[in-house]
């Protein structure tokens, strides 16, 4: 097989300020994998320093020592085939930023020459919709109202709303007004607050009816330490779930938010959630900025795992070009695209 990698730099249309140092440019690096017989399959690879630490270069270097492995191996044709490439591909480097895209044009390419769709590889047949949850960034509250009746209105019935900033109260309590009691709002803190100041924050802002706090504090023995002091409050991790899935001897908190970037891809996903589940978490899936590849990779897993909860899969419009047909929201669910491998009409976006 053939590898070759090519990198995007896409504005964004609505940076989630100012949370996690929101960038201005979002990188992402397509990877091409192409079969004897010209055959094609794609994979996205993600890096977003401000919140994984994963540099561009870091992940093209992991993907420059991917190449030299995936030209020595014969094309996988079956699931087989491709998780003994995978592994191949974890003894050259397993960074999972770049691991997620090997997977990903594995998938797909497979899929493309037996004609089924990820899902399908994967044993799912006619899988429901996925329920996603609209995003609010940290603006002012009035501005937080309108995105937040304007998702309803979309027909979405969970929101997350960016917290970790000293008009956390009157945000929440503006999107609250806007959309009834009936909404599930959550909030996502992206580890703002420390483990004295946590416990005083989400006492706050509970108030407000709020389903679950992502990623209130950052670091195991402080998630620990807040949901044994608020046992009734719901808690996930986000950017500390692979340490949580690393550390793997005990439950710390409610649910785990697993991305297809952090766990390595599809494969990588489904194990992830598997192994969460055994350790007593609900588990949903979200984005990290990623591009339709990714996104689309995160909805055949979610055919498998089958959240819990609301996903955060809806994040395309927050990218400075238009969202593909394929991967439009209706009602506030959406459907892994049809057509083999990981869909058709997406690699035009890129």
């Amino acid at each position: 097989m053939i590898a070759t990698t090519r990198l995007i730099n896409v504005r964004l249309s609505d940076p989630l300020r100012p949370a996690a140092g929101s960038p201005q440019l979002r990188p992402l690096i397509l990877l091409c994998l192409k079969a004897p017989d010209g055959l094609v399959g794609h994979g996205e690879a993600a890096p977003l320093e401000s919140y994984d630490g994963i540099s561009v270069e870091r992940a093209l270097a992991a993907l420059d020592r991917h190449r030299a492995v995936l030209t020595e191996l014969p094309e996988p044709t079956h699931v087989a085939g491709l998780r003994e490439a995978v592994a191949a591909c974890v003894t050259a480097d397993p960074l999972p930023q770049a691991l997620a895209a090997v997977d990903m044009a594995l998938w797909d390419l497979i899929g493309r020459r037996t004609g089924s769709s990820i899902h399908e590889l994967l044993g799912v047949r006619d899988p429901p919709p996925i329920a996603l949850n609209a995003t609010i960034g940290a603006v002012a509250p009035a501005e937080a109202a309108a995105e937040a009746a304007s998702a309803q209105h979309a027909g979405f019935a969970a929101l997350k709303v960016k917290v970790g900033t000293p008009d956390d109260r009157q945000r929440l309590k503006a999107v609250r007004d806007a959309v009834g009691p009936e909404m599930l709002i959550r909030a996502d803190a992206n580890g703002s607050w420390d483990r004295l100041t946590a416990p005083e924050r989400l006492r706050a802002l509970a108030r407000f009816d709020i389903e679950l706090f992502e990623e209130p504090v950052h670091g195991l023995a402080a998630t620990e330490a807040l949901t044994k002091a608020l046992p009734d409050v719901a808690v996930s991790l986000d950017e500390s779930a692979g340490a949580a899935l690393a550390d793997g001897a005990r439950q710390l908190c409610t649910a785990l938010c697993l991305k297809v970037s952090a766990s390595g891809g599809i494969s990588g996903l489904i194990a992830d959630a598997a192994r969460a589940r055994e350790l007593g978490y609900e588990v949903y899936i979200a984005s990290t900025l990623d591009g339709p590849l990714g996104i689309a990779a995160a909805l055949h897993a979610a055919d498998v795992v089958r959240p819990d909860r609301h996903c955060g899969l809806a994040t395309l419009g927050r990218l400075d070009r238009p969202v593909p047909a394929e991967l439009q929201p209706v009602d506030g669910l959406i459907l892994a695209p049809a057509g083999p491998g990981l869909g058709d009409g997406l690699l035009d976006w890129y």
